[in-house]
């Protein structure tokens, strides 16, 4: 596995770490995952890929209450 060294400014990395820790993940592990998206995305849609990140994250979804996630929301990802 080969290391990538990138560069960021102080508050964005303690952001970041903070945000790691309260999801249970690395800054790493996501960095590398979003690298990984990256390079896969190939023809796919990058607002397409934003949605499905989104909804993967997040713990709502349609059911008996109907969806409980708005338009905004999904373009967070």
């Amino acid at each position: 596995m080969a290391n990538l060294t990138i560069s960021v400014d102080d508050a964005t990395l303690k952001r970041a770490r903070l945000r790691a820790l309260e999801r249970d993940e690395s800054v790493n592990a996501y960095l590398a995952e979003a690298l990984r998206r990256y390079a896969d995305a190939g023809g796919q849609s990058e607002p397409m890929s934003g949605v499905l990140s989104a909804a993967r994250r997040s713990s709502y979804g349609s059911g008996p209450g109907g969806r409980l996630w708005t338009r905004e929301d999904a373009h967070r990802g």
